[in-house]
């Protein structure tokens, strides 16, 4: 088969814009709850769009870890993203779940969450995850495998769940959202796709645009 002749035609709901919530992150946790008891898979997994220096884009997949005044996510602060992250806080996020054919955009700004929240989240790992965020130096070039290996049973031998501590150098952001779409596929390629836009006053705007 011809990549050019894969498609699927997409016909399992619609969206209305006079049933969506009058604030993004309110319609965005409906459409979550309805991906979880739709049993996507990885229905947390979110493409996450960064700048390199050269103004270029960057992209990867990371794990929402929150709804909370914005998208939270975790990470290590000094690895590429977490440079990137420092140096142009501007930030386009993707949800795709196949399963319900929808889609959901972000574009925003990160800001770190406090201490505090990183601290909760890291201690809710599990041992072996919380080992694993001091073993790795995140993006940097390694020998082998066997470099992480032995970091990893000298620190688990160093460790107990008790006395582990989070690095200094890990911990979440927070997006704050400026913008976001919601997008419904629909047959013939007429998606149903509603837009929200903050203004100045932080009042949202919504709209319906064409697909």
């Amino acid at each position: 088969m011809k990549i050019s002749d894969i498609r699927i035609e997409y016909a399992l709901k619609s969206l209305d814009i006079k049933d969506v919530e009058n604030e993004p992150l309110k319609q965005f946790k409906n459409w979550f709850d309805e991906a979880v008891n739709a049993k996507v898979l990885e229905v947390n997994a979110m493409n996450l769009a960064t700048i390199q220096n050269d103004n270029t884009p960057n992209s990867r997949i990371v794990l929402l870890k929150g709804i909370e005044d914005g998208l939270v996510f975790y990470t290590n602060y000094n690895s590429t993203k977490g440079e990137e992250l420092k140096n142009n806080p501007n930030v386009a996020v993707t949800f795709f779940w196949a399963e319900l054919e929808r889609q959901v955009r972000f574009l925003g700004k990160v800001k770190k969450v406090s201490q505090k929240e990183s601290d909760k989240y890291f201690f809710s790992r599990p041992f072996s995850s919380q080992v694993g965020a001091w073993v790795s130096p995140q993006s940097q070039t390694i020998p082998d495998r066997e470099v992480l290996s032995k970091k990893e049973k000298m620190l688990q031998e160093k460790f107990t769940p008790e006395t582990i501590s989070r690095p200094p150098h890990w911990g979440g952001y927070r997006i704050i959202i400026h913008e976001a779409e919601f997008w419904q596929g629909r047959p013939s390629r007429l998606h149903d796709r509603i837009l929200y836009q903050l203004d100045n006053n932080g009042n949202w705007s919504i709209s319906r645009i064409a697909p």
